[in-house]
């Protein structure tokens, strides 16, 4: 149970990395927004969902 929430922040972290980086960078270019933003509106959620589910699994742990 320990490990699997290891990897529950794991994936919180990498995801915070590349939403930090991606997210300015896709605001500064041109035009990318349009493209992007389905695609950023979805990791979003991926990441709210994963910090959700992280306290929610982590709360079984004594």
């Amino acid at each position: 149970m320990i490990l699997f929430v290891e990897l529950l922040v794991l994936a919180l972290v990498m995801l915070s990395i590349i939403l930090v980086v991606g997210i300015p960078v896709t605001l500064a270019s041109p035009g990318q927004w349009e493209k992007s933003k389905k695609l950023i509106y979805t990791s979003i959620g991926i990441w709210v969902g994963l910090i959700i589910i992280t306290g929610v699994i982590n709360s079984f742990i004594v």
